[in-house]
């Protein structure tokens, strides 16, 4: 994603300022039609579309009305609906729903439509006018689209709050984080094991100017802008983390001296966004299952639900190259190097809070088993002894613990299954339950 567009995307006020500003435009291309072409042409015109200046002041002024009530209507179903995200699933997921352009096209539509209706009703002078007027049949219309956009909305909203919609929007932006990576591994990417990175030239920090967030880098470019200056650059931090003013965040080699700037392939800001960032994308789902299994809202099977699709996740991450990344220029020199999570920290980021919080619930231990299943099945094999000790992590909550003969039962056949995905010897839970 480009800084251009993650700016427009993050100035959502600006749908509904365009529609405003159409909605003007339109208010007076139609006052003037109304005041130089109506009359001339009036014999082509059904009179049907044409309305005197007393009744369309009066319809005018009955839509303005109208429209502004749905316009407040919609924004406060809005102002639920986002206090609603942030109680039931999650404070990070707020801007899932935010940057939906759905829902800020509907807004536009309604403070569109009574935008013209109020600024027609404004023009119609009756000393302007002898004849009747056709405004008022578009404001008509206007007004009939907005309330088709108001059904509409309603059907969105009931189905974009549904827990359903909102995790398959949260993977759906993790496989885009996994298919930019892929996409980088395809442009000359080498790892760090088949190229040495050793660094020629006079050594420059590049260092942050402000506290917060590394949102975006744009690995693509700062690799084209080192090829045409001749740089060698070691990023020092990924997207992600938080860097403090005056932090050094890349090492940049020259062979010679010149003046360059790298501030404008980064961003930096006061949140994170899973544009780039994939354990901020998987930490959403993780959230929203750890509510799920709260005290105040249990609902397991929900979390249950998010644990297996997160497997599958983890499963498409395992097929990418995490860890330390070397771009290399078209003669193959080393060029770039950056690191990514490496696979052990993104799975004990998605299952350490999880197996803390999920121990008192047997189907929540059999869940991130089979979503440990899921990734082995997937992932490449020189990920399943990561993968293997996850496991053992996720069971060492047991220690100590007693279970029922039958869910003692089934978490064993699980067990067995991810040793068996995995290529590892199986362990029986009776041991670990007794150790202390």
């Amino acid at each position: 994603m480009s800084f251009l567009s993650y700016w427009r995307k993050e100035k959502f006020w600006m749908t509904p300022a365009i529609y405003s500003i159409f909605a003007v435009l339109l208010s007076i291309g139609f006052f003037y039609v109304d005041l130089l072409l109506v009359e001339r042409f009036r014999d082509f015109i059904p009179s049907i579309l044409l309305t005197k200046v007393d009744l369309a002041k009066t319809i005018m002024g009955a839509l303005s009305g109208a429209l502004l009530t749905m316009s407040t209507f919609t924004f406060s179903t809005i102002l639920v609906v986002l206090t609603m995200y942030s109680s039931q699933f999650s404070p990070r997921a707020l801007k899932n729903f935010v940057h939906d352009p759905v829902t800020w096209r509907v807004l536009g539509v309604f403070l569109g439509g009574f935008i013209y209706n109020t600024l027609s009703l404004l023009f119609m002078r009756e000393h302007l006018y002898t004849h009747d007027v056709i405004s008022t049949f578009v404001g008509i219309v206007i007004a009939f689209s907005c309330l088709a956009t108001f059904a509409y909305f309603i059907h969105y909203i009931a189905t974009t709050v549904q827990v359903g919609k909102l995790v398959d929007e949260l993977i759906h932006d993790t496989e885009k984080v996994i298919s930019r990576i892929r996409k980088l591994e395809e442009k000359q990417l080498e790892t760090a094991n088949s190229v040495t990175w050793i660094p020629v030239g006079v050594k420059q920090e590049i260092k942050a100017d402000k506290d917060g967030y590394l949102q975006l880098i744009e690995l693509e470019k700062i690799r084209n802008y080192a090829e045409e200056h001749e740089l060698q650059i070691d990023i020092e931090v990924s997207v992600g983390d938080f860097v403090y003013e005056g932090m050094p965040i890349m090492q940049v080699y020259a062979r010679k001296n010149l003046d360059f700037s790298l501030k404008s392939f980064y961003a930096i800001g006061n949140e994170r966004i899973s544009e780039q960032d994939m354990p901020y994308a998987l930490q959403k789902l993780v959230e929203i299952a750890l509510r799920a299994i709260s005290p105040g809202i249990n609902d397991p099977n929900t979390a249950n639900d998010i644990l297996l699709r997160i497997g599958s996740l983890l499963g498409k991450i395992g097929t990418v190259q995490t860890g330390v990344f070397i771009l290399a220029d078209k003669d193959g020199n080393p060029q770039i190097k950056y690191s990514f999570p490496s696979y052990y920290s993104i799975l004990y980021n998605v299952y350490f809070q999880l197996s803390h919080y999920g121990r008192e619930d047997i189907s929540v231990l059999y869940s991130m088993t089979d979503s440990l299943r899921i990734a082995a099945n997937t992932a490449p094999a020189y990920h399943h002894e990561t993968i293997w000790n996850m496991q053992l992590y996720v069971l060492e909550v047991l220690e100590g613990q007693r279970l029922k003969s039958y869910d003692q039962r089934s978490l064993q056949e699980k067990i067995d299954f991810v040793a068996k995905a995995t290529g590892q010897k199986p362990i029986r839970l009776e041991s670990i339950e007794k150790q202390r």
